[in-house]
């Protein structure tokens, strides 16, 4: 018997595969024609929620198939939007080369950062994250060119570089956000249909037995650390773009960029990549619906959280794939 890494196998004469590939086509045929009917407050509802969306990808290939569970991926948030200010503000960079190159410097700071996190375990790495991120929090407010503790804006000069109008700058921020959303599904499906997707699967379902097959488990998780890293920043970058100011409280902040972020997943599904995308749309309409009830909104999600739990550990997505409808995004290796 051998192993072969082939395709996944077509979609085939289930009528739930040709249902679930047409609502995902409108959907995705929706949102890149949204400029044309979304209002400009929607537009920007869904940038936000295109961001969350990636900074979901990324902690959910970090967490759900490494097994690194971070509290601290707020750091590379602030690390891409304070690199991004200073890139497009002193450096005289356009804006979108600005923000590769900020998510690629972010990555190179990511090795030193991992070098020593990795040398922690479990519950221990988590909380080395979070306090690598406050270090990262407490040195952005020690740099009064960046304005210090109370942030910076960035200069309009800047923004309209890359459109004349408010409806054009708004326009090509959208299809940034989208073109990051797309890009990080694709690029975690595109991972965990290589080899590396192999080993990051036999990872995920047992560490002992990956190194036993002579899977080099610290060298994966250490590339997957530094590209997440880079995936986070290049969206942190493009938040901070989106909002025009920055400050180390909001470039760092746990609640908005690791907590929700984490519910995203863990409601959704963690370890798959459907996962996120319901957990991004349900966190939207819980916000939606109970935003403006402050501290109550914020215990509501926790009770959330905790009903999908104990409802299905596995998530909504786990859930509806026991019931059978089917995957959407097919990575499985078949034997011959």
């Amino acid at each position: 018997m051998e192993i072969a890494t082939q395709r996944a196998p077509a979609i085939g004469s289930n009528p739930a595969n040709y249902m679930l590939v047409a609502a995902a086509l409108v959907c995705l045929v929706a949102l890149v024609s949204a400029p044309l009917w979304a209002g400009r407050a929607d537009l920007r509802m869904l940038m936000e929620a295109l961001s969350f969306l990636a900074l979901a990808q990324m902690w959910n290939l970090l967490a759900g198939y490494t097994g690194l569970i971070s509290v601290g991926q707020q750091a590379f948030v602030g690390i891409g939007g304070y690199l991004f200010f200073a890139l497009a503000m002193f450096g005289g960079i356009p804006v979108l080369a600005a923000m590769p190159i900020a998510a690629l410097i972010a990555g190179l700071i990511a090795v030193p950062t991992g070098w020593l996190l990795f040398r922690l375990q479990g519950a221990y790495f988590a909380i080395g994250t979070w306090v690598v991120a406050e270090v990262f929090r407490l040195t952005a407010a020690q740099f009064p060119a960046l304005g210090g503790g109370s942030g910076i804006s960035l200069p309009v000069s800047v923004a309209k570089s890359i459109a004349d109008t408010r409806a054009g700058r708004e326009m090509v921020m959208y299809y940034i956000a989208l073109f990051i959303a797309l890009g990080a599904v694709l690029a975690v499906w595109l991972l965990l249909r290589s080899r590396w997707g192999l080993a990051l699967n036999a990872i995920r379902d047992s560490e002992t037995a990956a190194g036993s097959l002579g899977v080099r488990i610290r060298r994966i998780k250490f590339a997957v650390y530094v590209g997440t890293a880079i995936g986070t920043a290049f969206t942190g970058a493009f938040i901070f773009f989106q909002k025009l100011r920055i400050t180390p409280d909001a470039a760092f902040s746990v609640t908005e960029w690791s907590a929700f972020v984490i519910f995203i997943v863990v409601i959704g599904g963690l370890g798959t990549i459907e996962g996120p995308i319901l957990g991004v749309i349900l966190f939207f309409l819980l916000r939606d619906i109970a935003a403006d009830l402050g501290t109550i909104y914020l215990i509501g999600l926790g009770v959330v959280a905790i009903a999908v739990m104990l409802i299905d550990r596995r998530g909504i997505w786990g859930a509806l794939k026991a019931r059978g409808v089917p995957s959407l995004f097919k990575i499985q290796r078949h034997l011959k």
